[in-house]
């Protein structure tokens, strides 16, 4: 018999024998998001070594899994993805002395913590390790729990169906479609329906993060700076830049999904599609996997070196994911390394080469970007009189160490152009080379700008994604572009 558990008892008055039991569900009812997924994630990112133990754990059934994952795991527990509008109702009918059961097929051992945290269960039903909680095994449950007394339910998927099913007010929550179609062939009306969750098309955009894909404009620099564009070229660099894009929304997804913990801490973060159960894990991977083939499978269409160009952007962003982002300052050289990746990727696809120039003022103009990411991190925190939790390696007194690592490498970047500008080979491509001097003082001032908005703590965000939503940012960008038109 699977347990129960009555350490989450916190009732404000004795409970009303004249109300029907209440009990809900855990996984995408009370929470939006799936408990053993989440968990899998975390252990993935913090306990790597435990993945070859899966294998054995899964020989010891559904429940026997949970169990393992549950021992390996402790989840924060404070900032799961509630559901807000299921947690309401529950509250209101704990004041109204209802009893109330937490009735789920995740491990007792996370159910427990869960009902203790929210304090406002009369009992925990949960699986045991042998018994796995759900379907007609958690229905045969409450029953003896209940002693058969009727008892009204809250679910949210079609293994719950068996209990609404027997439930006298059948109520669902951000029911999936399997469910309702189900449900509807049954002729089972639910009499509440509570849906928290922001529509599936914004969460997937946002899951992708479509607004990054401009990093990816990077691709045509080389052609463009090549002054031998052809129709063919233009139609190359643009492949390429839709491979680069779906390929970084994957390593996006991927980041998101071994983050999801981390990110329910951060006050802006936890708003991201996984952590705060808009999109479920499962979907996450499964996008994450369509995209990369589809970047794949395209990428072969183009020149053998941009695949390879791809390969390693992968590759290192996957690694920057797992392990490099911890490590201060290698982070920021492989953020900025990223940048360059994609300079090179469209070196190779266009078949245009890269000048010692560009690739010096690239590393040194990227660097600069990279750091002044951390730096507003750091000093976001420390105007809210919080210390960095995000494994990320800095401490609050790094702040300054990295203003003049940042600054320093803005100038760099300038010093670099201005030098270019100078050369014989901008003579021989531009007929009035000397209006891009007009381009050296715009360059300062978006960087000074930058970085002074990073020092009161207003910059929020990566800082090309600032670029492209600042008014500012865009009129300087749009007068450089009006400025080598002109010289050209």
């Amino acid at each position: 018999m699977p347990q129960s558990s009555t350490s989450a008892v916190s009732s404000p008055e004795a409970p009303d024998n004249s109300l029907r039991p209440l009990c809900v569900d855990l996984d995408g009812t009370l929470i939006k998001s799936d408990s053993l997924v989440d968990s899998l994630l975390v252990l993935m990112r913090t306990q790597p070594g435990r993945i070859f133990q899966l294998p054995g754990a899964l020989l010891r059934g559904k429940a026997g899994f949970k169990a393992f994952i549950a021992r390996s795991v402790s989840m924060d527990i404070a900032h799961l993805p509630y559901n807000k509008t299921v947690l309401r109702f529950l509250h209101l009918e704990h004041a109204r002395g209802r009893p109330l059961y937490l009735a789920t097929g995740a491990d007792m051992q996370l159910a427990t913590r869960v009902g203790g945290h929210l304090g406002i269960f009369n009992d925990v039903l949960a699986s045991d390790g042998s018994t796995n909680l759900t379907g007609r095994n958690k229905l045969d449950s409450l029953r003896a729990q209940l002693h058969s007394a009727a008892f009204d339910y809250i679910g949210n998927a079609s293994p719950d169906l068996p209990l609404l099913a027997h439930a006298t007010e059948p109520m669902v929550a951000n029911p999936s479609i399997g469910l309702r179609l189900r449900l509807r062939a049954r002729g089972i009306h639910p009499t509440q329906t509570f849906v928290e969750r922001r529509p599936v098309a914004i969460s997937l955009l946002n899951a992708l993060r479509v607004h990054q894909w401009a990093k990816n404009l990077l691709v045509f620099v080389p052609l463009l700076l090549s002054h031998a564009v052809t129709p063919q070229k233009l139609l190359t660099a643009l492949v390429a830049f839709g491979c680069f894009s779906v390929t970084a929304s994957a390593a996006y997804i991927v980041n998101d999904l071994l983050d999801i913990e981390a990110d329910r801490r951060h006050p802006s973060k936890r708003m991201r599609p996984f952590a705060a159960g808009d999109l479920q894990a499962i979907t996450g991977i499964f996008l994450a996997a369509l995209l990369l083939l589809a970047g794949f499978f395209t990428a072969r269409t183009l020149p053998w070196p941009f695949f390879d160009w791809l390969l390693i952007y992968l590759g290192t962003t996957l690694a920057y994911t797992w392990y490099l982002k911890r490590l201060e300052l290698i982070d920021v050289l492989v953020l900025s390394g990223l940048y360059i990746l994609r300079l090179l990727a469209g070196s190779a696809a266009t078949q245009t080469p890269i000048s010692h120039w560009l690739a010096g003022f690239s590393m040194f103009l990227f660097l600069s970007l990279a750091i002044v990411k951390r730096f507003a991190e750091l000093e976001n925190l420390r105007v809210s009189n919080a210390s960095p939790q995000n494994g990320r390696g800095y401490i609050l007194a790094d702040l300054n160490q990295l203003r003049a690592f940042g600054t320093a490498s803005a100038y760099a970047a300038v010093v670099v152009f201005a030098i270019y500008i100078s050369s014989t080979d901008v003579v021989k491509l531009y007929r009035e080379s000397r209006l891009l001097w007009m381009i050296v003082p715009l360059m300062i001032l978006w960087l000074n700008r930058v970085w002074l908005l990073a020092s009161r703590g207003k910059l929020n965000e990566d800082p090309v994604a600032f670029a492209l939503t600042d008014s500012i940012s865009l009129v300087i960008g749009l007068l450089a572009v009006m400025i080598v038109l002109l010289a050209l």
